[in-house]
C-alpha cells in the first residue's frame, strides 16, 4: 500500500468526477505496491490504454529544478498543435502561466502530493474548457519524486486560437 492513507486516498478519489480520471489514479495507486509513489516502469501501458488520449507526464530534475515532457496524450497534442515530447515545461507556456504550472508541478514532487483542479482548466481562442485535471508523483526510487503523471478530462470540441493554461478550484492531497 502507498503512504496515502486510505482516508487521504479515498477522500482524493471522492473529489474526482470522471471515470477515467478515477481509473488512472486507480491504477496509480495500484502501482504503487508497498512505496509511497510508484516508478514510470510500474504503470502498465495496457491498464493505461484505454485512458491514453487524457494521459500526460513530465520528468523532473531535482538538480535543476525543470520539468521536461514525457507522454502527450492526444487531447494534450491537440491543444497544442504538435506532440510536446520532449519539449521543457518553460517553453510550453508563457512565463505567468509557466509560474503558476512549475510551482504546483514542484509541489506534487518535493512534498510527495496529489492535486486535484476542477471547473475552468484552459481556453482556447475566446472558448473556456471545464473539466477536471489531476497531477500525481512518479518516483524511480520510491521515495524522491521525478516525474508527475497528469491527466485531463474535459468536453472535447473543436480548439480554435493559441490554448492558455487556466486553473479552476484546486485542492492537494498529502500522500506521506
Amino acid at each position: 500500500m502507498s503512504a496515502f492513507s486510505a482516508g487521504s486516498f479515498s477522500v482524493f478519489r471522492t473529489k474526482v468526477a470522471s471515470s477515467a480520471l478515477q481509473a488512472i489514479a486507480d491504477h496509480w495507486r495500484q502501482a504503487c505496491r508497498d512505496k509511497p509513489m510508484p516508478a514510470w516502469s510500474d504503470l502498465s501501458p495496457s491498464d493505461l490504454a484505454p485512458h491514453f488520449k487524457r494521459l500526460w507526464a513530465f520528468k523532473y530534475d531535482s538538480a535543476s529544478g525543470e520539468f521536461t515532457a514525457r507522454l502527450a496524450g492526444n487531447r494534450a497534442m491537440v491543444g497544442f498543435g504538435k506532440s510536446f515530447r520532449g519539449t521543457p515545461l518553460k517553453d510550453l507556456h508563457p512565463p505567468h502561466i509557466f509560474d503558476l504550472a512549475q510551482s504546483h508541478m514542484a509541489k506534487v514532487v518535493t512534498e510527495r502530493a496529489a492535486y486535484y483542479c476542477s471547473g475552468k482548466l484552459f481556453k482556447a481562442g475566446s472558448q473556456v474548457f471545464e473539466g477536471e485535471r489531476i497531477m500525481l508523483p512518479l518516483s524511480s526510487d520510491g521515495e524522491r519524486g521525478d516525474g508527475i503523471l497528469g491527466a485531463t478530462d474535459f468536453e472535447s470540441r473543436l480548439m480554435e486560437g493559441p490554448v492558455e493554461l487556466l486553473l479552476g478550484e484546486i485542492e492537494w492531497f498529502s500522500i506521506r
